[in-house]
Formats: C-alpha cells, structure tokens, sequence
C-alpha cells in the first residue's frame, strides 16, 4: 500500500481509502467490522464516514448509524493512533439533521460533538463540511447551476466564523485537521485566502466525485490541488458501482445500488450505460477486470491523494483493494483518454 501526506499535515494516508456510507441498511454491525478487520489488514489506515451515513437508502431514522458501527469496532483499539478516521458535518438543507440550518461555528462544533459520541473516539483526524452553504454543481446540478441565483451572504465573515471553530476545536484536541467536500474553485480558494488572511487552519483535502465518467476535476479544482496542496478524496470511482459493469446489459442484481437508486442519482442512463460499455471494451482488450481499471486509473492522477471505496460484498472489498497493483499500461491510458475525449460527460 502506498502512503501520501494528507495536505500540510504530518498525517500520511493510504491511497485507498475505505468508504462506509452503506454501512447501516445494506451492512450490518458484522460484516461492517469484517470490512473493517480486513482492509486494515491489507495496510488501508484510512477510514471515511459522515454523520447523515447511511445513504442507500437515507433515511432520517438512520442518521448516525454508521458512525455508530465504526464507533463500535473502533473503541479500545490499541492502533487507534495509527488510524486516520475522517467523518463529515451535513450542511444546509438537509433538513433530517439541525432542521437542516446553515453551518456556523457554533453548529460545527454540535455536530462534531456528536460524531465523536458516536465514533466513540476523543478526536477526529479530519473533519469535513460535506457540501457548502451556499449550494454548488455537484451531484448533476451542474446542468443548472447558476451562480446569479446563489446567495453567499457575507463568505469572508461566514468562513472565518467555522475555521475560528476548527481553531478553537483543534486546540482542544477534538480535531486535527479540516477538509471540504462537493466543492468548487471558487469556494476553496475562498477558504484558502481566510486562512492566510486571519492566521486561521489551512483546508488540507477536497472530496469530490471522480471516476472515469465523471471527470470534471481535471480542469480548475487539478490545478488548485497540485498547486496549493490539497489532495483530492474521490468519491464514486466506481460511479456508484456502475463502473464495475455489473449493470450492463440490463441487469439490476439484487440487492443492489440500482435496487435502492435506479439512476445511481443521476449516474446512470442510456448515455451513461454506452460509455462504460466502452470502458468495459478497453478493459477486455487488455485482459483487465473493470472495476480495477477504473480504480487504477483514478490513483494515476497527479491531483489524487486517495480513492475512496465502497463495496457491500466482501468479494468486491477484495477486489477493489487489489486494485492498488494494476499498473496501467501506456496503450490502456490511450485508449481510455479516447473514448473520454469522444464522452466527456456521459452522466
């Protein structure tokens, strides 16, 4: 397993990171821990949750329950020193958590209270904002963004306000650093100037989609990630497991992603379906499993700090983890950047 600094930090992370967000309805407490146990085990020190988990489906009655399940395996261990848990605080809008209120400190600090209850832990590697206040692009809102109909408010005042927080928290020994997700060039870099302008913690990661039909990453938020040192966390490398193929052809296995979100919210349709098809291709020609290309192509990007994975199957674990030994060959990455230069956003 290989290792990257998380950010400006002294933490160095595994490359691939596991992911929790099924754990709780389509997981149970058991084979959560067997997850666990085993990518561990395969030098993953690397855990990412959030406080709305689980989401397939979200319901407001599960609210915390993977945090929970993590918390369970988590308490006494003797290696807690040598984990790096990093769990997120739901912003505006969902109304199931805080009547779904804007983040403030104030809230920030109430919502990692909570998580590190659940957790059963004294302190949260990295804490993350799981989407701004003010909205953004992702999650397929990018065919309607407008950035005329957004309502920032006072961001100067509103970012000093939560980085005085994580100040305040880090000092306390609650947290150790502070990321943000589902973000644009524009609000990272907000962050950014606050901190430099008031002496505040520096935003070490960025969490957002990433994966061979979704790749909007390689343009403005790369050049901000190499340049100012914020690695990406990219969720859905799998599209939700639509990368893994397993969706071709009209199959829907049962008790799967598709079972719960027929269009893996917004992932997948007829457009989408072509173009892994075509993926599925390339991998053929090259005697190569899917899912582990589509993985294996995420770790080559120059921008990636780590690639979170998510399985249901202790058979698909293994599988995506072995995806940190595919080297991708020159004639694969060709054919990949063809069908991307023809497809740049299937979904």
């Amino acid at each position: 397993m290989k290792y990257n600094r998380l950010g400006q930090t002294d933490m160095m992370v595994s490359e691939i990171c596991l992911g929790t967000m099924t754990w709780g309805s389509q997981n149970d407490e058991a084979e959560a821990h067997e997850q666990l146990d085993y990518a561990i085990g395969e030098g993953i020190n690397f855990i990412d949750t959030a406080e709305m988990y689980p989401t397939t489906p979200r319901l407001p009655e599960t609210t915390g329950r993977t945090e929970e399940l993590i918390g369970t395996w988590l308490k006494d261990r003797p290696d807690r020193d040598k984990l790096i848990v990093a769990t997120k605080l739901s912003g505006e809008g969902n109304k199931d958590i805080r009547n779904g209120d804007r983040v403030t400190g104030a809230i920030l600090r109430e919502a990692l209270e909570g998580s590190l209850k659940r957790l059963q832990t004294d302190i949260v590697d990295l804490y993350q904002l799981h989407w701004p206040n003010r909205g953004s692009y992702h999650f397929r809102q990018y065919w309607k963004f407008d950035p005329n109909n957004l309502k920032p408010g006072d961001m100067d005042q509103e970012v000093a306000d939560i980085l005085g927080e994580v100040s305040r928290l880090r000092d306390e020994g609650k947290l150790r650093a502070f990321g943000l997700s589902n973000e644009t060039a524009w609000g990272t870099m907000k962050f950014l100037d606050i901190s430099r302008k008031h002496d505040l913690p520096r935003v070490v990661s960025i969490q957002n989609e990433y994966n061979l039909t979704c790749r909007i990453y390689d343009l403005d938020m790369a050049e901000i990630s190499v340049l100012e040192k914020i690695g990406l966390m990219a969720y859905s490398p799998l599209a939700a497991g639509g990368l893994s193929g397993k969706y071709l052809d009209g199959d829907i296995p049962e008790e799967s992603r598709r079972c719960v979100q027929p269009t893996l919210y917004g992932r997948y349709g007829p457009q989408a379906e072509r173009v892994i098809s075509l993926y599925r291709d390339v991998a053929r020609k090259h005697g190569l499993d899917l899912a582990q290309m589509a993985l294996a192509f995420c770790l080559t990007r120059p921008f990636m700090m780590s690639v979170i994975i998510g399985a249901t199957s202790m058979e698909q674990l293994k599988n995506n983890i072995s995806s940190r030994d595919l080297v991708l060959s020159e004639e694969v990455l060709a054919d990949i950047q063809t069908i991307y230069r023809d497809n740049p956003l299937p979904s």
